[in-house]
């Protein structure tokens, strides 16, 4: 079960050399009054063989959006005022460069400043896979005939962006699971967010996990899970929610503490050959607990507020996603495309 943590960490060395680079905001145009949603088009540059990983965006100081790649062209809701705010670009070789863009926004667009968000996470790079076999559940990275997998990106159907992604779990072990986890923010970051001075993960305590899934015959499934993790200073805090469908047609969360499945009574029964669409928020209390909040599935909204404590999760540093798919007992294959997944935190 479970983000387990990376089984091995990548540690990227900063080149010595020194890099160029350069970052080009074509909208909006700094000391400008504007109306939000305010709309960011930029690109980079850099000196680095390697090229640019990912551009991102300060809004007054806290780091609000992120994107893989060296382009970037979207919408941030903003309050209205006035606004510092910064385009930055990381490079694959350590480097950094920005610009920054001062703006005025009037009439405001509620919510989403300060937040940060990753969008279409089915598509990004760096996510990792493993196995998990029963009765324990310990995860395998060469697992024989039991259990198999593959992960297809940039998908253009079925999928509502036209950049979907197809997640397959076959194999022979009956209940055999394939866990798909993505580092996002510290160790081993997908985003180029490596947080290596420690000022971004331990300041989130709100995170929103939202994505749509599409199944030809989801009765094959034996369970969906869908997990937050967040690790620092020896904490470990894992949002896990399951949606039991061959399993029982209920959403399930997880208990860190005492390490099992807790029945939350909350149906959940996916429709075949159609996309479901799944929004879960979560919160880390100010006392280090887990609060789970709301659930909402395919449009209807479930209030949890349960709250459990958190584990001892050694040196592991990180703010991550999973998706996992559980076979059942015929280990029957099956596919799950996902699409327009996004992860808010806060």
């Amino acid at each position: 079960m479970k983000w387990h943590g990376p089984s091995s960490l990548l540690v990227i060395a900063c080149l010595a050399i020194p890099m160029s680079a350069t970052v080009s905001v074509s909208s909006p145009g700094s000391g400008k009054t504007l109306s939000s949603p305010v709309n960011y088009v930029a690109s980079a540059t850099t000196s680095c063989s390697k090229g640019v990983a990912s551009m991102g965006i300060y809004v007054d100081n806290t780091l609000t959006y992120v994107v893989e790649g060296k382009s970037m062209n979207t919408d941030l809701n903003l309050s209205s005022g006035k606004h510092h705010t910064v385009v930055e670009e990381w490079d694959h070789c350590g480097g950094a460069s920005y610009t920054a863009v001062d703006i005025d926004v009037s009439g405001g667009g509620g919510g989403g400043d300060g937040d940060g968000q990753f969008t279409a996470l089915q598509a990004s790079k760096g996510w990792k896979i493993y196995g998990e076999y029963p009765p324990k559940y310990q995860i395998c990275t060469k697992c024989g005939d039991g259990v198999k997998w593959s992960m297809k990106q940039h998908q253009s159907s079925p999928s509502m962006s036209g950049n979907s992604t197809q997640f397959w779990l076959g194999g022979t072990h009956p209940y055999a699971d394939v866990l798909f986890t993505l580092p996002l923010i510290g160790t081993n970051s997908s985003q180029g967010m490596p947080d290596t001075d420690h000022k971004i993960i331990p300041n989130l305590h709100n995170f929103t996990y939202d994505l749509y899934f599409y199944m030809g015959n989801a009765s094959l499934s034996q369970v969906l899970e869908f997990d937050i993790n967040q690790y620092f200073n020896k904490m470990g805090f894992v949002y896990g929610h399951q949606c039991k469908i061959a399993g029982g047609h209920e959403w399930d969360i997880w208990d860190n503490v005492n390490k099992h499945w807790v029945n939350t009574g909350i149906a959940c029964n996916p429709v075949s050959n159609g996309w479901n669409h799944v929004t879960i928020e979560v919160e880390r209390t100010s006392d280090n607990k887990l609060l789970y909040k709301t659930i909402t599935f395919n449009g209807t909204t479930h209030t949890v507020n349960k709250t459990y404590g958190h584990y001892n999760s050694g040196d592991w540093y990180g703010v991550g996603v999973n998706f996992q798919m559980d076979g059942n007992s015929k280990q029957t294959d099956y596919n799950t495309y996902v699409d327009k997944f996004t992860f808010t935190y806060q």
